[in-house]
């Protein structure tokens, strides 16, 4: 001390003062790129290898498509019933089947629709008179799934004010290329069996054969094919070729199927009987 100089310890050379904001631009950036490359590495990490993807990508397509497979394989098909009245003593009806209201208020004459309902081996059938109160017919009957059908009411003629029903299985895929398809069903019992003929444009009746000879009262004529042209349709008692019925000309071009109901007129002679047709395909 004594005016002897004194030397200072020796120390590391001070760092640059920067003013502004120099250093923390520098630092900010060496930041920025360290957090970048660590954001890279992660994302790297966690990113599933392209096998992974597809194994995963697989195994939810064959779920799916089990999955598909078990709900087809539970699917039944409906079938398909419609309503055939061709009773003389009943009043007018309502018709059930499976508890589904298929035909309300109609009458004798009348071929309904189809609906859709549940296909069952004894599908419970309830025909009430339109205006309520308890059943005129309650029966079952076999329903197969994808088919057509028709629940048929009839008379019972061995007892008054009783009833008959019958199921019929109807053709669901159209007639043969170039052909038509027609089936009959008899309730004329005034005129009892019938004769039944097409006759071809340009044709008569004397120059016929019937398509279906002698039918029976209450008996069907299964589906008849024949060659598809436009035709008259002429029903006469049997063997006998005056009265008759002639519809309007039909213009069957091919695939046709048809019901069709012949019923006593009940007001005229000439014709004896009228007739309902029904498209059952195209």
């Amino acid at each position: 001390m004594d005016g002897a100089y004194r030397k200072l310890p020796e120390s590391h050379p001070a760092e640059p003062l920067y003013y502004g904001c120099k250093a923390r631009v520098h630092s900010h950036r060496m930041l920025f790129t360290r957090k970048a490359r660590s954001l890279r590495h992660k994302t790297a990490r966690r990113m599933p290898s392209p096998s992974l993807a597809a194994t995963a990508l697989a195994a939810l397509a064959i779920s799916l498509g089990l999955a598909a497979c078990e709900n087809v394989a539970s699917y039944t098909q409906p079938s398909l019933v419609r309503f055939i009245d061709a009773s003389y003593i009943a009043p007018a009806v309502s018709v059930q089947v499976e508890g589904i209201l298929i035909a309300g208020n109609i009458g004798q004459g009348t071929i309904t629709p189809y609906g859709t309902v549940p296909a069952s081996a004894a599908a419970p059938i309830d025909i009430t008179a339109a205006t309520g109160g308890k059943s005129l017919v309650n029966t079952s009957g076999t329903l197969l799934a994808g088919h057509q059908h028709s629940v048929f009411l009839t008379d019972n003629g061995a007892a008054p004010a009783s009833y008959e029903v019958t199921v019929l299985e109807d053709q669901q895929v159209p007639a043969a290329s170039g052909h038509s398809a027609f089936r009959f069903l008899n309730q004329a019992p005034k005129t009892g069996a019938v004769d039944v003929y097409m006759v071809p444009s340009g044709s008569t009746l004397a120059d016929s054969v019937p398509l279906v000879t002698a039918l029976p009262v209450g008996a069907t004529a299964g589906y008849v094919s024949f060659t598809s042209q436009t035709v008259t349709m002429v029903i006469t008692p049997t063997g006998v070729l005056p009265p008759r019925y002639s519809s309007t000309a039909l213009n069957l071009t091919g695939g046709e199927v048809r019901t069709v109901l012949i019923v006593d007129t009940q007001l005229t002679s000439n014709p004896p009987v009228e007739v309902f047709v029904a498209n059952d395909v195209n």
